[in-house]
């Protein structure tokens, strides 16, 4: 090892002693078998949400939105695992949508993966066969409560989800009806302890539907599933 490599390598272990997340150090993760650039600019992917990529892949959609695509992972995924499908990914973050278009390029799906600035389903696309999303769900007052390495170094917007962690979620129900082609479904990525207030939000925006939760491998609520 050179003395320059040394050097490098005792900055980047000073980092890490300061609790800067390994993926943001060498810029890259794993998710759903897949390698995915990792940056400051985008919440890190984590093994909970390839449950959500799961049950978007065993539907067979010809058309999805993915609402808050962040680093892209769930719409490449997506389009990885579905050669045909159409996805497009919204998020608010030019910064996150450049990151999104890297990993799409970076998995040749970047011809079958849209990426659009804006605010949840605004502007709203064509009629979809599903919207998929993890949007952020931590309710405010619970930052102080997170690991020391995800409250002061990911990005807070893609975590903070108001007074209750659901103010995301009641707007994207809101806008999805018009959204949806008839048969058409919705996944949302939820915390542990929200399936019993999102199932009533589902229920309210699409009173006909069946919604369900689905649960993550350690047991817990992590997707909200409504079927048109």
């Amino acid at each position: 090892m050179t003395s320059s490599d040394q050097a490098e390598l005792e900055r980047l272990a000073g980092q890490r002693a300061a609790g800067h997340p390994l993926p943001y150090i060498v810029g890259h993760t794993e998710f759903w078998g897949l390698e995915f650039e990792a940056s400051p600019e985008v919440l890190i992917p984590r093994p909970e949400t390839e449950v959500l990529v799961d049950l978007a892949v065993e539907r067979q959609p010809g058309t999805v939105v993915d609402v808050g695509t962040g680093s892209g992972c769930i719409a490449v995924a997506v389009a990885v695992g579905l050669p045909e499908v159409q996805v497009t990914g919204v998020d608010t973050s030019s910064a996150a949508l450049a990151v999104a278009r890297r990993n799409a390029e970076r998995h040749r799906v970047g011809g079958r993966v849209l990426l659009v600035n804006g605010d949840t389903l605004s502007p709203r696309p064509g009629p979809v066969d599903l919207i998929v999303s993890n949007p952020p769900y931590v309710a405010t007052g619970e930052r102080s409560a997170l690991p020391f390495s995800v409250r002061e170094y990911e990005p807070w917007s893609a975590l903070d989800g108001g007074p209750d962690g659901l103010d995301i979620v009641r707007r994207l129900l809101a806008q999805a009806p018009a959204v949806l082609k008839p048969g058409g479904a919705l996944l949302v990525e939820i915390g542990s302890g929200q399936g019993e207030a999102a199932s009533a939000l589902a229920r309210a925006s699409f009173p006909e539907a069946s919604v369900r939760i689905q649960r993550d491998l350690a047991g817990l609520d992590r997707v909200l599933e409504v079927q048109t």
